[in-house]
């Protein structure tokens, strides 16, 4: 073997990707040398997907098994010389954050300012948009760093209090609650007068850029500049490609309406707004229009790309042509016109060159298409994006996807839970507990089980004592820890199927609970079962429901630190705007089929969490006599039994013991009859009437 090159590899990748890509030209494969390499790469730089020989489809149909088989091998050869997305050891953050601080003394800048981010302003970016991560070491999924010369501090929101701790430097960064002490103020304390502020334009919306130039003014004369081309970019040697992963076609029994119908509909409110297109941004809402589904980031099913709606319901897509398979070009029909990622620009332009009012959404499009749309001397009008609203509002079919996929996942969750309630008890007692990533990976094997299975939603929070009171926990081969006895442990996952996007939290003790976990476990368990029972009239906002599921909480002093509810796509997303369940102002109204969770918790730091999470749809409310109007109200659609051992009935009234015991009746009649006899036995007591 070759000194530098792995065990089993092919001593020269290069030369074998040149010779593969003449072979595939010969039978008929139109690809060169540099097509084949560069295809790979984005197909190395998605995630896995359910089905590893998936990207195949992107060279070609039909190809001969040599050529397959020599494709294999030379994809596994190159992933074995592939980096880590995130960045490497914690080592070299010193040397990231000093290559970095150089970049910008050599464009006269004197900061910059990295958001976990991409172009669509998603929470799910793909790997090469982990610039958070590779610069800092924090993982999560929300947050901001700005570097200065002489200063640096990462912000974070309540979620990632303790994770953030756990992950940055504190010798290198300082770390900051991003509600509490945001970024732009941070700045304007400490930004020197004169100095010249860096941004990239493609990761910042508007609205962000106003506040960094506030900043910047406050702390005196100074410029804040939208930087051509990312500095971190140009010091991240190993940055992975844009990814690349099959489009294809969603099914119509798992829509409910077709493109054309969608495209129609949402084409008329932008006639009925006067404008002659809307730039779509988000991936989802392309997604949902087009009803198409991808594999560009983790745990959604996004094809990353944007898209421009006209008025006439036609529609430009922006996609990279790698991704796209034959089943994608016949279903789109001559509505829809495929175009080049770097078309989006010169599209824009003929819009700004016919004077055309064009929508925008401002609180997710990039700062630099309203820059380039006026630039053309087109009329950018800011709204919501047009396909949130109607996307949120699942239909009929969508809504019964939804419910058979939480019967599905719930009998895989009843089945975690049965082999967890033996299982862990017996391990602790025996010195040898089960950890949380074996725990985690148990999980994952039950719902692998089910051949609808897509994936997982979201990595799994698989918590344990301590570990559970960080809201978003990751778990990893360091941080895993045993259960023991008295432990609680908090388990969060959710997974994604053709039919439906579940997301399900449960906290279960290990042993005996104390006295207090368990009065704790059960006023959270009282705000749950207040907003599951909540009746509201049509108009209200999550905003106007938080409350209920605070309030008995807030009667003992105590509260949490994150929102009550989000929404769920449908295949989609796991969280889902526009409509929310929080503390944060909110004006969307709640409305039939729209998806939220309802999730309150207690967090005690250093000691355990505790969260319970269903997932819940608007439905319309039975007309009561004398009601003068409509009401709403929420069907619970996961089942899953919950703990029991932690529910104290003393601080139950007789409704809220009522409810639980329905909700029990439910889970225990829609698995009772498809568990084997040791986990029925187990469901049995642990939906026991109390």
């Amino acid at each position: 073997m070759e000194s530098g090159t792995v065990a089993g590899m092919t001593a020269d990748p290069e030369r074998e990707t040149a010779a593969l890509a003449a072979s595939l030209a010969s039978a008929g494969y139109a690809f060169t040398s540099r097509a084949l390499a560069d295809l790979l790469r984005g197909v190395l730089a998605a995630p896995e997907p359910i089905d590893p020989e998936a990207w195949l489809a992107l060279v070609g149909a039909d190809l001969p098994a040599n050529l397959r088989d020599r494709l294999r091998t030379l994809k596994s050869d190159l992933a074995a010389t592939a980096s880590d997305p995130e960045g490497g050891s914690e080592n070299a953050a010193a040397g990231k954050l000093a290559a970095l601080r150089a970049e910008l003394r050599r464009r006269g800048l004197d900061g910059f300012v990295v958001p976990h981010a991409d172009e669509h302003q998603g929470e799910s970016v793909p790997a090469r948009a982990e610039r958070l991560a590779w610069l800092t070491g924090f993982t999560g999924s929300a947050g901001i760093a700005v570097v200065l010369r002489d200063q640096a501090a990462v912000f974070v929101d309540g979620r990632y209090t303790l994770q953030v701790e756990r992950q940055v430097d504190r010798t290198l960064y300082s770390t900051h609650h991003l509600i509490e002490e945001p970024p732009h103020e941070w700045l304007a304390s400490r930004f020197g007068a004169g100095g010249a502020l860096g941004y990239d334009p493609w990761l910042h919306t508007r609205a962000q850029v106003k506040r960094l130039r506030a900043a910047v003014e406050t702390a005196g004369a100074g410029l804040v500049v939208a930087c051509d081309g990312n500095p971190l970019d140009a010091v991240w040697a190993d940055q992975p490609d844009p990814p690349v992963a099959p489009v294809l076609p969603l099914a119509p029994e798992y829509c409910g309406r077709g493109s054309a119908e969608k495209r129609r509909d949402v084409a008329r409110t932008l006639a009925d707004k006067g404008v002659a297109a809307a730039v779509l941004t988000q991936p989802d809402s392309i997604a949902w229009l087009l009803n198409v589904r991808g594999g560009d980031v983790a745990r959604t099913p996004l094809p990353l790309s944007f898209a421009l709606l006209h008025e006439d319901a036609t529609v430009e897509w922006f996609l990279d042509p790698r991704k796209v398979t034959g089943p994608l070009e016949r279903h789109l029909g001559n509505a829809v016109t495929l175009r080049a990622p770097a078309d989006l620009g010169p599209a824009l332009d003929a819009l700004g060159a016919a004077r055309k009012r064009v929508l925008a959404d401002p609180a997710s499009a990039a700062a630099w298409l309203f820059s380039r749309l006026e630039a053309a001397g087109a009329v950018p009008v800011g709204g919501a994006d047009p396909c949130q609203l109607p996307k949120a509002r699942k239909n009929a079919v969508e809504i019964d996807g939804s419910r058979r996929a939480h019967r599905r996942d719930g009998r895989a969750l009843t089945r975690f839970l049965s082999w967890f309630a033996r299982e862990a008890p017996a391990r602790a007692a025996g010195g040898a507990g089960l950890d949380e990533r074996q725990a985690a990976d148990r999980l994952l094997a039950f719902r692998r089980e089910n051949e609808a299975f897509r994936d997982l939603s979201f990595d799994t929070i698989s918590g344990a004592g301590p570990n559970g009171a960080v809201v978003h926990y990751r778990v990893t081969e360091e941080t895993s820890r045993s259960l023991a006895l008295g432990d609680l442990y908090l388990v969060d996952s959710g997974a994604q199927y053709l039919d439906g996007t579940t997301d399900v939290t449960r906290t279960v003790a290990v042993g005996a609970p104390d006295d207090e976990m368990r009065a704790r476990f059960t006023l959270v368990l009282k705000g749950h079962i207040a907003l599951a029972t909540a009746r509201f009239p049509r108009g209200t906002s999550g905003g106007q429901l938080d409350a209920l599921a605070r309030m008995p909480l807030w009667r003992a002093g105590l509260d949490y630190d994150h929102g009550t509810g989000h929404g769920v796509g449908s295949y989609l997303g796991v969280h889902e705007g526009p409509q929310r369940i929080s503390k944060a102002p909110n004006t969307v109204g709640l409305e039939p089929g729209m998806i939220v969770s309802n999730e309150p918790g207690y967090y005690k730091t250093g000691a355990y969490g505790i969260r319970i999470e269903n997932l819940v749809t608007v439905v319309e409310s039975p007309k009561q006599e004398g009601e003068e109007r409509d009401m709403l109200a929420f069907e619970t659609l996961t089942l899953a039994p919950i703990d029991l051992n932690l529910v104290e009935p003393a601080l139950l009234g007789p409704d809220e013991l009522a409810w639980l015991n329905a909700y029990h009746a439910r889970v225990r009649e829609a698995f009772e009859g498809d568990l084997d006899g040791e986990e029925a036995a187990w469901l049995a007591e642990a939906t026991r009437a109390l």
